[in-house]
């Protein structure tokens, strides 16, 4: 069928073609709003060592073209615009033009090739081809073997079905690395390098064979320059301020000062720490404040020595900018100087973004410190760096503490210490990583055999990148504003002054921006990895993002730490999104990302109303017919079992029930009880909000055990997360990682004192219910108050059973009774009794409750997406909450402070922010992107679904059980106000 062309397609709809089948676009031409208008700096040529053939990819291979290479120029605001390079005219763009599934660009909208009439000119109208896979072109001979899929797969199985761009952060080491490796150390004994054996003297040889391929790969020579291993980039920045000569101020001579470019990683702006320990000034310094006037240094002052320390990165770990080389000779050389001040200046060239992907010459750019982290380059090993020093500044370096291997001799009772000739062993204190330096070894040989070198990973990367980059900035709304905003000094023209990063922030039609913990969210539905934040880089974040000092403090007045997932403080970014590409990443990686983008973007989300966000005035109204799933209290059956399906009706599954109501009177103290002065939202004449629903979870994200009644304990419901499963290493599996185990389906049987536990295909098993103390073992789980869990084990037989049904070793733990997890909420207040709140294996608070008619209207919204609609309780089960209730209004439980259900009273302690499991059906284990999707689209961007509660309890007699039925009686939240709706169409789209 062919469509209407063109107007038939719009981009603000749901694409009629699965979009997971579309090579996607590319453009030469046009570019979405930028963060920043600066000249790209250092674009004059001569910055690379010699011999750059700047083709794209490099190799063996004819040069591949890469769309829209051309420079482009600027539209106003600091937008650009491209050239005319590649453009098709009138005509010339139909369906033969690319081969099936191309898209192109029609009367400024993404149309699939294959749905134009053809040719396109016989409606009158031009077709412009935005980018066919064919013009990429292949691997060049002699990358990865010619094959870039097979290198994949050979050396990267791992990669399957996972997008990964985040290399500025980590590479990925390949297998055969590992192997090297380990059969290395298999066939060869290595002592410490410190001792005279023939192991050790093995050692010491190795570590000096790897001080020289170091060299060897940076262009150099251990007559210029010496490699010190450190523990990684950080630690070689450190030694720099330790050691560097300083002059303090208040002394005879002129004071030394350490300058820093503002864009710069916190570990050199931490530098000013130690630098000011020692009296000396620091000078914050931007790329358009670098000084080149001549002849202002008075002739008495040019013989001036004291030394200067000016930081730079080679390459910008915030946007990909690369900051000429050339400075470095331009700054020792005084053609260059961050401040007025007479002195000799040194330069530390912070390259551990820059050689991860690109080739340093320092025969040729002889900065005097260059610090750097091998994990960057090689993936493996981690933890281990080095500083290249200068040797014609190594004399002047000073070192206050000596550690083992250092000394030549000293006297440990007298003040004598002399230290060893070798510059790197003065400065290596104690035992080096040996082993992780010898792996180096095969990280060089592999790397080379891999990928021919660095300038080949350069070309590479770098044609990902210009790719990507030019279809993020062509995607644009129907209404022609920009998905995204990307965060650059240059047009991705030209590897000589851009690495293969992109920095950007993803927009709505408004061009507000959306937080991008969202956007991180949404990708790891679909299994893509990005970084995001402020990447350790505030000065670049501050400038790009239009940040100030000001809001720096109050934002984090307001709570937002660096790392955190706070993305907007009144509306505004305070971090953006990061992606980047490695020497194994692929034009599939690529497509996968912009198909993302996309899917979650330009479809029919973005005109969908959101979901009221705030609460309505309480209808009086009959609930509607469709709410009817929910039966009343008096007609809800005994259920003891999350279904007869699940459970196989087991009659040993059975628990305690007790029949108990609060009178009246009762429930006018409670009500009392919970405060004097604030007016519950129940109100006689109108429909009262109940519980419909109990849930519990025995094993943490395992199946669901539904009850109509239930004890409440010091940490929520009885039993409720009292277990997990944990892998090999201690660490909780949850169904992020393990979507099976939604299919594991514990249930409590309070008269036998057991946990039952039951999955499909695999024999029952039991868990008693009698706490444990013995095999005691302590494990980190971060997501458990952020602190250490005490646990034990619960033997062989479940750790058995467990890694037969998830095909992976794993273990079942409980949480020891001797250790609870005691938590004090901010917002906690009221009347308590000497029980302290504790939590048991929950990511946030003791439970979690959802409404009913919030569930109706995403199920509403879902719907709409879906072909096949999903069932009320299918989303029920989908957030996994504890207490599911029947309110008139949707998401009026966010504007509540407090509520009581029966005897028992609740703190709401805030929304929950929801994640990727509401996507998995908790009766297949199958995953659904529409799900968040949608949930974000409707919510403004966010994914708050629920409230969580904390139990206070009440100081009474009454017994402490929750039951199905209950009335909730809330109580507001300070200033809220409800306003009734004047029409059912208002209130939907509040």
């Amino acid at each position: 069928m062919i469509l209407p062309y063109p107007s038939a397609l719009v981009l603000q709809e749901r694409p009629l073609w699965p979009v997971s089948t579309l090579p996607l676009v590319v453009t030469g031409q046009g570019a979405g709003t930028r963060g920043s208008g600066r000249a790209p700096p250092g674009s004059r040529p001569g910055t690379e060592s010699p011999g750059d053939t700047r083709q794209p990819y490099g190799g063996a291979g004819a040069p591949v073209a890469v769309p829209g290479a051309a420079p482009r120029g600027r539209e106003a605001g600091g937008a650009r615009q491209g050239g005319e390079a590649g453009r098709a005219g009138p005509g010339q763009a139909g369906r033969s033009a690319c081969p099936p599934g191309s898209l192109v660009r029609v009367s400024g909208r993404v149309v699939p090739a294959s749905l134009l009439p053809s040719p396109p000119r016989t409606r009158g109208m031009a077709g412009e081809p935005l980018f066919c896979r064919a013009s990429l072109g292949s691997h060049p001979a002699g990358y990865g073997g010619g094959d870039l899929g097979r290198l994949r797969e050979r050396e990267f199985p791992r990669l399957r079905g996972i997008t990964y761009l985040d290399h500025a952060g980590a590479t990925l080491f390949p297998d055969s690395l590992l192997k090297a490796f380990t059969d290395d150390l298999r066939n060869n004994v290595y002592g410490n390098p410190h001792s005279q054996n023939i192991s050790s003297k093995l050692t010491y040889d190795t570590i000096e064979h790897v001080r020289y391929r170091i060299l060897q790969h940076f262009c150099t020579t251990s007559e210029d320059y010496t490699v010190i291993f450190t523990s990684g980039c950080t630690a070689a920045l450190k030694l720099v301020a330790e050691a560097f000569p300083w002059i303090p101020e208040g002394t005879k001579q002129p004071s030394s000062r350490f300058c820093y470019l503002t864009d710069s990683h916190t570990s050199v702006v931490g530098m000013r720490g130690l630098a000011a320990s020692m009296n000396v000034l620091s000078v914050p310094v931007k790329v358009k404040e670098l000084l080149s006037e001549k002849n202002w240094l008075p002739a008495e002052e040019q013989n001036c020595t004291t030394p200067h320390l000016f930081s730079y990165p080679a390459q910008s770990n915030f946007s990909g900018t690369k900051y000429p080389l050339s400075w470095i000779q331009d700054i020792k050389s005084g053609k260059l100087y961050p401040v007025k001040i007479p002195g000799k200046w040194f330069v530390l060239l912070d390259a551990a973004s820059y050689v991860s992907s690109s080739p340093l010459d320092l025969g040729v750019h002889q900065a005097d410190f260059i610090p750097i982290s091998f994990y960057k380059i090689f993936g493996f090993p981690t933890g281990l760096g080095a500083l290249l020093v200068n040797n014609r500044i190594a004399p002047l370096l000073r070192k206050t503490y000596f550690g083992g291997g250092t000394a030549a001799a000293y006297l440990a009772g007298a003040d004598f210490y002399f230290p060893k000739k070798s510059m790197a062993e003065r400065f290596e204190d104690g035992t080096v990583s040996f082993l992780d330096i010898i792996a180096l070894k095969h990280g060089f040989d592999v790397l080379e055999k891999l990928t021919g070198g660095m300038e080949k990973i350069k070309q590479h990367t770098f044609a990902l990148a210009h790719y990507t980059y030019n279809v993020l900035s062509t995607l644009k709304y129907a209404n022609g504003a920009p998905v995204v905003r990307i965060y650059s000094d240059t047009d991705f023209s030209n590897p000589d002054v851009q690495g293969p990063i992109i920095n950007f922030n993803v927009l709505d039609e408004n061009g507000e921006v959306i937080g991008f913990s969202q956007v991180e969210k949404m990708a790891s539905l679909h299994n893509i990895h990005v970084r995001t934040g402020c990447f350790c880089n505030t000065g670049a974040c501050q400038m790009h993002l239009g940040i100030s000092d000001e809001d720096i403090q109050r934002n984090l007045q307001a709570g937002h730490v660096c790392g955190d997932d706070i993305d907007l403080i009144d509306g505004r970014p305070t971090g953006s999104v990061r992606i980047s590409f490695g020497y194994m990443s692929s034009f599939e990686d690529a497509q996968t990302f912009l198909k993302f983008i996309v899917a979650t973007r330009l479809s029919k989300s973005d005109t969908e109303i959101p979901f009221q966000s705030s609460v309505t005035k309480l209808t009086t109204e009959p609930v509607p017919d469709d709410r009817t799933y929910f039966k009343n209290a008096d007609e809800l059956p005994s259920r003891t079992h999350i279904s007869d399906r699940e459970l196989g009706n087991n009659s040993s599954v059975t628990m305690k029930t007790v029949d108990w109501q609060p009178s009246e009177s009762e429930s006018e103290s409670i009500r009392a009880t919970i405060s004097e002065t604030a007016v519950p939202t129940y109100r006689r004449d109108g429909n009262p909000i109940t519980v419909t629903n109990i849930y519990l979870y025995p094993i943490k994200s395992c199946s669901a055990f539904e009850v109509t009644e239930w004890p409440v304990g010091n940490q929520g419901l009885l039993y409720d997360r009292n277990w997990m499963v944990v892998n090999q290493n201690g660490v909780c599996l949850t169904q992020k990682q393990e979507p099976r185990l939604c299919l594991v389906n514990p249930s409590i049987d309070l008269k036998q004192k057991i946990m039952v536990i039951q999955a499909e295909g695999m024999d029952t098993i039991s868990v008693s219910l009698e706490e444990n103390t013995g095999k005691e073992a302590v494990i980190c789980e971060s997501k458990v108050c952020s602190h250490r869990v005490k646990t034990y084990d619960c033997g062989e037989k479940t750790a058995g059973w467990f890694s037969m049904f998830l095909g992976r070793p794993c273990r079942l733990i409980r949480q020891s009774p001797d250790r609870k997890n005691s938590v004090q909420h901010k917002n906690t207040k009221g009347p308590t009794c000497a029980t302290s709140i504790s939590l048991s294996l929950v990511n946030e608070a003791q439970y979690l409750l959802i409404n009913v008619a919030s569930i109706l209207q995403l199920k509403e919204h879902i719907s709409a997406r879906l072909e096949d609609p999903l069932e009320i309780e299918e989303l029920i089960q989908r957030f996994r909450a504890n207490i599911v209730i029947s309110a008139p209004e949707s998401f009026e439980e966010e504007e509540w402070a407090e509520i009581s259900i029966g005897a028992l009273r609740f703190q709401v302690v805030g929304p929950c922010s929801r994640c990727q499991i509401i996507c998995i059906d908790q009766q297949s284990g199958e995953r659904n992107k529409e799900v968040l999707q949608s949930l974000s689209a409707a919510r403004g961007r966010k994914t708050n679904f629920g409230v969580y509660l904390m139990n206070q309890p009440l100081c009474s007699s009454f017994p402490d059980m929750l039951s199905v039925g209950s009335q909730v009686l809330p109580v507001l939240k300070e200033n809220t106000e409800i306003q009734r709706p004047t029409s059912s169409e208002e209130k939907c789209s509040g």
